[in-house]
């Protein structure tokens, strides 16, 4: 019998690998949870707000259910390590922003993804490189919560849970597209990429 993955476990094959970004995540969305007293959402009844697009993303994903294809993962492009988390049915949510300084990494760690980022490093660098990351994931891993982040209940104005809207196909590329994302272009319905427009939901 295949024994079940722990959530960590889930996250990394997930991801791909082990590396500080992915523990970043994984660790805030555990905090937030287990704040809210939930757990994995099957439908809309959790939302993630994500202000990066790092590693820890997917981390959120794996936890908490939240994703783009349901409509509750919500990445805005701040470039921050902060996480929020609201529970649809009794309205609370909670804000974690990990603290500054929690990646600090010793100069020959950067040296080294420096190298293996850039396809110049050795076999014997690569490994080192990947032992330096494993290290620092589990240091991060096992630091006490008021260690690691801020944790503050916030007021969370919801998103409109997804629709299913009717397609319209393109007059220019004959494509379908969803009725609120056309527009009229010469008299005709047209996508947004033949209207030369870009839609933008928050990213």
């Amino acid at each position: 019998m295949c024994k079940e993955l722990t959530p960590w476990e889930k996250s990394v094959e997930f991801h791909g690998h082990i590396c500080p970004g992915l523990v970043l995540g994984f660790k805030a969305t555990v905090i937030a949870l287990k704040e809210l007293g939930v757990s994995r959402a099957a439908d809309e009844e959790l939302v993630a707000i994500v202000e990066n697009d790092a590693c820890g993303v997917d981390a959120v994903q794996v936890l908490t259910g939240c994703t783009l294809g349901k409509g509750n993962l919500i990445y805005r492009d701040y470039g921050k390590q902060v996480y929020t988390f609201g529970n649809r049915k009794t309205g609370e949510a909670v804000r974690v922003a990990v603290k500054p300084g929690i990646m600090e990494r010793d100069p020959e760690h950067r040296q080294l993804q420096d190298k293996v980022m850039k396809g110049g490093a050795s076999p014997e660098e690569k490994e080192l490189f990947w032992q330096k990351h494993h290290d620092i994931s589990q240091r991060i891993l096992h630091l006490p919560d008021e260690e690691f982040c801020k944790v503050e209940r916030v007021r969370l104005d919801f998103p409109k849970k997804a629709r299913i809207f009717e397609t319209i196909i393109c007059a220019e590329c004959g494509e379908g597209a969803m009725e609120p994302r056309v527009r009229v272009k010469n008299g005709k319905m047209v996508c947004l990429a033949c209207a030369g427009e870009e839609y933008s939901r928050g990213w």
